[in-house]
């Protein structure tokens, strides 16, 4: 595998819009996309589509990914299921290679400490003080945020969340990228013109 992989997370009730942009968008620059998941068994998204997991976290390693995505599920709020995502998120940070979080899963973050020190939002600061972290203070009010290599985004933004991928992997220079979100988030046909060129 190259670095070219990146991995999406998958489970029972996962947030599928939430990833929609970033791994289209990566297919189309050269990117795999693979899904893991805790077991090889199908899990089934919000929407209702049923996905079956390229591997198994237990086989997931850093050194074989650019990047780790974690979407919301309401499994993130419903007990300690997912919480070996969470620490498979530790272990990439710690090897230095890039882990997203939007929604859901940055409360999972939060319960396993990777918010304390560190820069980050979520869909609202009252939703990660329910996690009694205690990275309170380092909480910032915005759509999405990149910290070294951790990018938090909240719930209503996978277009802001797909834009901090972007920039951390580097798949496009500064003008394209923001022609890229004017044009998903913003609707600016003018943007389409940058992008094509």
């Amino acid at each position: 595998m190259s670095r070219k992989t990146v991995h999406l997370a998958v489970y029972d009730t996962y947030a599928d819009w939430e990833s929609g942009h970033i791994t289209a968008e990566l297919g189309d620059q050269g990117y795999t996309v693979r899904t893991v998941a805790l077991t090889p068994e199908p899990v089934t998204t919000k929407g209702g589509l049923r996905v079956l997991p390229d591997l198994v976290l237990a086989d997931l390693r850093p050194e074989d990914s650019a990047l780790l995505i974690l979407t919301g599920a309401e499994l993130w709020d419903e007990g300690a299921e997912l919480e070996p995502f969470a620490k498979a998120a530790r272990t990439f940070l710690d090897a230095g290679v890039p882990v997203a979080a939007i929604c859901g899963a940055t409360a999972g973050l939060a319960r396993e400490g990777l918010l304390d020190d560190r820069p980050h939002t979520s869909n609202v600061s009252f939703y990660l003080d329910a996690t009694g972290y205690r990275g309170a203070a380092h909480y910032v009010d915005t759509d999405a945020l990149t910290d070294g290599d951790l990018i938090t985004a909240n719930s209503t933004q996978p277009e802001a969340f797909a834009r901090e991928i972007l920039r951390r992997l580097d798949v496009f220079p500064p003008e394209k990228l923001d022609a890229w979100y004017r044009l998903f988030h913003d609707s600016d046909p003018a943007a389409y013109e940058v992008l094509a060129s």
